[in-house]
């Protein structure tokens, strides 16, 4: 009787063996006929018996199910990628356990072109601003390719620009674990013939020089990408409101570069943030004493100040700027908000009033006040258009101060140069 028992089971193996060779065969031809769902409903028929099939019949499976994923992943299915990459890692593992590589070399190779068509799909993706759909691409490049961890950099980059900051920090985490620093070095040499200056690799750039045909060689160095990844690291932290956690990435950040006067503001800004002002004081100072003689840096101190709504400051450290740079066009135009944000700021106050006499007065004293801040912040870019007659920043800006003062000669004036 056990031995019939044993004969039974026997046959119900060998029928389930070949239901899946059946399923694998109608997903092979579905996939060779481009119907490539046909061929994954085929395979998902055979996932459940999979796992009791003889290794060769595993590994098969899997090189199956990894074509046809890859195959729907380039039609479009997005996801398919990761199931693709699954299931040629899963080709991967059983035949280095069972000694075998008759399907490695295929899953290697197909992952090797999935890499590239995942950078190039994401490099669409970024110049069609669909930075989070990029990252992910870039990511999982990474992931296929791990040696090359700039497609890591370059997916915290697109996750940054598409406001993913929880993958951004993810993907800038992993890069200071790494280490990455992704410091590179660019050989070029001036082609002789054309003049034109030509990047090339190492070797050939020098022998294309000793053979005389280029000449004039030199090798750039890309700075370490190190400053900027801590640093990226302390803002999200800042911009997700983890402020404890956005101290200590600061914290590395100024390690990391102690010269970077950005990081200093950066750090004032969120100590301002919490509502030190103490600690943001003492900031500011070093930030002013490391460079006083750095507009961009008084600039950044009067942007900083502004947006606390310290007005006077930020006059103050915008003049400093224009003192060192009179040209500096930022500067001036956010010297001059400066003063139409103090009036806007009488605006709210005015509404407020009522229609007695003294309100009336008192209205009609914020006015007066309200004007002569709009027109001493155009007086400043009037100023700066006597050296930059066409910037249009300035025009723009002078036209709406002119028409909210209701100066018509003026706004007519300005509409005129800026050609409307």
């Amino acid at each position: 009787m056990r031995t019939k028992i044993f004969i039974l089971l026997a046959v119900g193996v060998s029928a389930m063996g070949i239901a899946q060779k059946d399923e694998m065969k109608t997903a092979e031809r579905a996939l060779k006929e481009g119907d490539a769902a046909a061929a994954k409903a085929a395979l998902v028929s055979a996932a459940s018996t999979i796992g009791s099939a003889k290794e060769k019949d595993q590994a098969e499976y899997y090189a199956l199910l990894g074509n046809v994923n890859y195959d729907l992943a380039q039609k479009g299915e997005v996801s398919a990628f990761q199931e693709a990459v699954d299931a040629y890692n899963k080709v991967i593992e059983i035949e280095e356990a069972d000694g075998r590589s008759k399907y490695t070399s295929v899953a290697q190779e197909k992952m090797s072109q999935m890499t590239a068509d995942l950078v190039n799909a994401a490099v669409e993706d970024n110049q069609n601003k669909k930075f989070s759909e990029a990252a992910q691409k870039l990511y999982m490049s990474y992931t296929l390719s791990p040696k090359d961890t700039v497609y890591l950099y370059y997916a915290a980059n697109s996750a940054v620009n598409g406001q993913d900051l929880e993958n951004a920090l993810k993907y800038y985490k992993e890069l200071k674990d790494l280490d990455y620093n992704g410091e590179s070095v660019t050989y070029t040499a001036v082609n002789a013939q054309s003049g034109e200056t030509e990047t090339m690799d190492k070797a050939t750039r020098d022998l294309y020089v000793k053979a005389g045909t280029h000449k004039d060689p030199k090798e750039e160095v890309s700075p370490s990408k190190k400053p900027e990844i801590v640093k990226n690291i302390a803002l999200i932290y800042q911009q997700m409101g983890e402020n404890e956690k956005a101290i200590e990435a600061y914290a590395d950040a100024r390690a990391e570069n102690p010269e970077d006067v950005n990081l200093v503001l950066g750090e004032a800004n969120l100590y301002y943030a919490m509502g030190d002002k103490d600690k943001f004081k003492e900031l500011m100072g070093q930030a002013s004493t490391m460079a006083p003689d750095n507009p961009d840096l008084l600039y950044n101190i009067g942007v900083i100040n502004m947006e606390q709504g310290n007005l006077e400051d930020a006059r103050d450290a915008y003049k400093k700027a224009l003192a060192i740079d009179p040209g500096y066009i930022n500067a001036l135009l956010n010297l001059s908000t400066t003063y139409v944000n103090e009036g806007n700021g009488l605006i709210d106050e005015m509404n407020q009033l009522g229609t007695s006499k003294a309100d009336i007065e008192k209205y009609d004293e914020l006015k007066d006040k309200k004007d002569s801040l709009f027109r001493e912040g155009a007086a400043v870019l009037e100023d700066a258009l006597q050296s930059n007659p066409d910037n249009e920043s300035i025009l723009t800006q002078l036209k709406n101060i002119y028409g909210a003062l209701g100066d018509n000669e003026n706004f007519m004036r300005i509409k005129k140069l800026l050609g409307e």
